[in-house]
């Protein structure tokens, strides 16, 4: 039994929504991924927007009412307990969850909300917290997503047979709890070790990120890195090659999860900004770390047909002059006072499927004041969409916050994207990356 505790007590209703719900259970004969017992009336907003994204189905319940589906739990994947008094409730959790495990069905307990906040897989902390039962440790709500789905994982892949023992009633309730602590234990102890395992993982990417941004006086960086999942398909880096020249870039591999994730990782050690010769070293021009990286690439002859796209950029600290490659990715985005949003335009095609692909670069003079922005396919519905005639436009709320600094505008980019709900098809890694050029820096 899964125990992350506390959780947000909701708003009380009336038991309609509850009786309904039980007899939609009953009545549609569908499988029912999850169902939430509550002594509530409803189920806090967070877990709510989980399941939908992770499109899985539910089904709220008074959890004095359980008698209502006690017949179909052949039709539950999972079960999920919300209760604010569980001293007063424990009988019947105990009846409950006794007839859940007999089911197979793996059950998780909230108790309440944590209000230490947890790092994420963002570059703030989450402020929707969960502990675990009986303890002060707080979790996420992608650790809690982990423990969802490794309970549908068992439930969905279990034989699911049950058979009446020949034994007198009253040694079956000794019985099936021997059974229920077994299986609590065993099942705990795996989903324990995935979550930690996914947690790991995530922290291990995040480790190839820049710890420090290569701010100055001259130029200002902000950035945005929010997985669609435990880990991401997305990753970006900012060097400062040498005293005058920085590089940087976002990729994306085409996917997420683990598989693009591990390709991530490649990516990050096969682009190379320049070479090193004896005592020398050259810079490489943007085309020529894109087309090193898709040789590379196209050279693994990767599993899955997995592709990714880049953006390459070579800034110059000195001369202000910005240059440029790309590999099927968003365009650049020139943000420059007093002119229309600009799109840096180049071609060059996806990374990993012709090995003798060529790519070309351009050089746009910046300005004092002139921002830049770089981001994947995740974050373009933040910033614009484009028209049936394939043209790029700019959304009004971009528009809004193009004058701001190139902080305040990722700032609020990020903001956007952690209020708005999407439709689950929407859900995609998003990296957004930003510099502005200081308008005190003088253009020598």
């Amino acid at each position: 039994m899964f125990v992350p505790g506390p959780i947000i007590r909701p708003k009380k209703v009336d038991g309609m929504e509850s009786a309904e719900s039980s007899r939609a259970i009953e009545l549609s004969g569908r499988f029912t991924d999850v169902l939430y017992l509550t002594d509530e009336g409803s189920m806090p907003a967070e877990i709510k927007r989980l399941l939908r994204l992770r499109k899985l189905s539910s089904h709220l319940l008074a959890i004095d009412r359980f008698w209502e589906v006690q017949d179909r739990l052949d039709l539950i994947g999972t079960a999920v307990i919300d209760v604010k008094d569980l001293a007063a409730s424990q009988q019947q959790l105990t009846r409950i969850i006794e007839s859940l495990e007999k089911e197979r069905i793996g059950v998780i307990l909230l108790t309440g909300r944590m209000t230490v906040p947890v790092r994420s897989f963002s570059l703030t902390p989450v402020k929707t917290s969960f502990s675990m039962s009986a303890t002060t440790q707080a979790v996420s709500i992608e650790e809690l997503w982990a423990k969802v789905s490794v309970n549908l994982a068992y439930r969905k892949t279990s034989p699911n047979l049950v058979v009446k023992p020949a034994i007198p009633p009253k040694h079956v309730h000794a019985i099936y709890r021997n059974k229920l602590a077994e299986q609590l234990n065993m099942t705990k102890a795996l989903a324990d070790n995935l979550a930690e395992q996914l947690r790991l993982a995530g922290l291990v990417q995040q480790d190839f990120l820049p710890t420090r941004l290569p701010n100055s006086d001259q130029v200002r960086w902000a950035t945005i890195f929010l997985p669609a999942e435990w880990v991401s398909g997305d990753i970006y880096d900012v060097v400062r090659i040498d005293e005058q020249h920085i590089g940087f870039y976002v990729a994306d591999v085409v996917g997420h999860g683990m598989p693009a994730a591990l390709l991530t990782i490649f990516l990050k050690q096969a682009l190379v900004m320049r070479e090193t010769v004896g005592n020398n070293y050259r810079l490489f021009s943007p085309a020529e770390v894109v087309k090193n990286l898709n040789v590379r690439m196209a050279a693994q002859k990767l599993s899955g047909y997995q592709f990714a796209t880049c953006c390459y950029c070579l800034l110059n600290t000195k001369t202000l002059q910005l240059t440029y490659a790309r590999a099927g990715h968003p365009y650049p985005i020139l943000i420059r006072s007093g002119q229309p949003l600009e799109q840096l335009e180049v071609r060059g095609s996806l990374l990993g499927i012709f090995e003798q692909a060529e790519y070309i670069q351009q050089t746009v003079q910046l300005q004092p004041g002139d921002k830049l922005l770089l981001y994947s396919d995740g974050a373009e519905p933040f910033i614009g969409r484009f028209d049936e005639k394939g043209r790029f436009n700019f959304g009004d709320e971009f528009h809004k916050i193009r004058d701001l600094s190139i902080v305040e505008i990722v700032d609020a980019l990020n903001a956007r994207v952690q209020s708005q709900e999407l439709e689950p098809a929407e859900v995609d890694d998003i990296t957004v990356m930003g510099l502005e050029i200081r308008a005190n820096t003088p253009n020598s």
